[in-house]
């Protein structure tokens, strides 16, 4: 989270709303974040001297702004220029498949279904991103941070149709 939010801050100085509200739209493949998730890694961040704070009075509200420090930029760019671990990628959803022998058949088949739906919404909101993305990158020719933004979200994209694909196989094997 901590990585997430130092290459969001790269980007422009955010309120806590902000962060969340960016990571939930783009990168909730990645991680799913709470207002808690990310108030624990804004503190490490601020202890560690990677970001700093300041706060603003808008429309009578007082916000807190944060900022990346060049102690950030140097650790984020360490991390951003590191191997790919790809020991990393786990779908910690799959244990609940591993062990979906002990519900019910019908709670089996409802499961699945719930999670095909849910799929589909995933798929079709990374569509709109991917399309509205790719309209912009022929403004963004030279733009390699939002080129791989664009990949990323292709990447949802095309993993969502894949995880669509397998679970109907499953959910078909289930009901015979």
């Amino acid at each position: 989270m901590e990585n997430i939010i130092l290459g969001l801050l790269i980007l422009q100085s955010r309120t806590i709303y902000q962060l969340r509200k960016r990571i939930n739209e783009g990168l909730k493949l990645m991680y799913s974040c709470s207002t808690g998730s990310i108030q624990a890694a804004i503190k490490k961040l601020l202890r560690s001297g990677y970001i700093d704070i300041s706060e603003i009075t808008e429309n009578g509200k007082l916000k807190k702004i944060y900022s990346i420090t060049d102690s950030g930029k140097s650790y984020f760019n360490t991390w951003i220029n590191s191997p790919v671990d790809s020991g990393a990628a786990k779908n910690p959803e799959l244990s609940k498949i591993y062990f979906l022998g002990f519900a019910e058949k019908e709670v089996r088949i409802k499961l699945i279904e719930n999670h095909i739906s849910d799929l589909k919404k995933m798929r079709s909101d990374l569509e709109e991103i991917v399309r509205e993305g790719a309209m912009l990158s022929s403004e963004n020719k030279n733009n390699d941070i939002f080129y791989y933004q664009l990949q990323t979200a292709t990447y949802g994209r095309d993993l969502m149709k894949f995880n669509i694909e397998w679970y109907n196989r499953l959910l078909k094997n289930i009901k015979e």
